[in-house]
């Protein structure tokens, strides 16, 4: 069996939609943290946001180990494969890991994790001012780790795609062309 060229449809899909929640979510953090007179609507739509991002980075994972994904060039230098390998990973785990601590944390300090005026999530994390601050504290810094990781990635992206021109990015921008098909002439 040939290897795949290019990521399927789903990851396709999910890389870019959750790219572009994960860097909103990015700037409605800061926004969080730098404005007190916005800080309500911006909570309200940060938590269900983080959620979000929660359930489709598992449906992510879960397609990523069922669908391998193209192999990288075989020309690549190792040590950029591996770190190739180590970010992706990272990303994931970063993408599990941040919504999780921030729905621990909102539970340590006794606020409720509204995602609709009907549905409250349930606390996952006993009720803690230690905890809470703690956690607070994790969830800040990973959010830096994040931003650090998604601009280390775009930037690898950036290369493969104008420097490189090796076929990673096209891989993950688009999908495999169709073999032309020859057309039966009507009689």
């Amino acid at each position: 069996m040939n290897a795949p060229t290019h990521f399927n449809p789903l990851a396709r899909t999910l890389h870019w939609t959750m790219a572009a929640m994960i860097v909103a979510m990015l700037f409605v953090g800061v926004a969080m943290v730098a404005s007190i007179s916005q800080r309500e609507w911006l909570i309200a739509l940060h938590r269900p946001l983080g959620i979000a991002i929660l359930l489709l980075a598992l449906l992510r994972l879960g397609n990523r180990l069922r669908h391998a994904p193209p192999p990288l060039p075989a020309d690549l230098p190792r040590w950029q494969a591996l770190a190739a390998h180590a970010s992706h990973w990272l990303l994931y785990a970063l993408m599990l890991a941040m919504p999780l601590l921030g729905w621990a944390m909102l539970s340590a300090g006794g606020f409720p994790v509204q995602m609709t005026p009907a549905l409250q999530l349930p606390p996952i994390a006993p009720r803690d001012p230690l905890l809470y601050a703690g956690l607070r504290s994790a969830h800040g810094w990973l959010a830096y780790a994040l931003f650090a990781i998604v601009l280390a990635h775009l930037s690898a992206a950036l290369l493969h795609a104008w420097v490189r021109r090796d076929g990673v990015f096209p891989s993950m921008a688009r999908g495999a062309r169709r073999p032309a098909t020859e057309e039966t002439p009507l009689e």
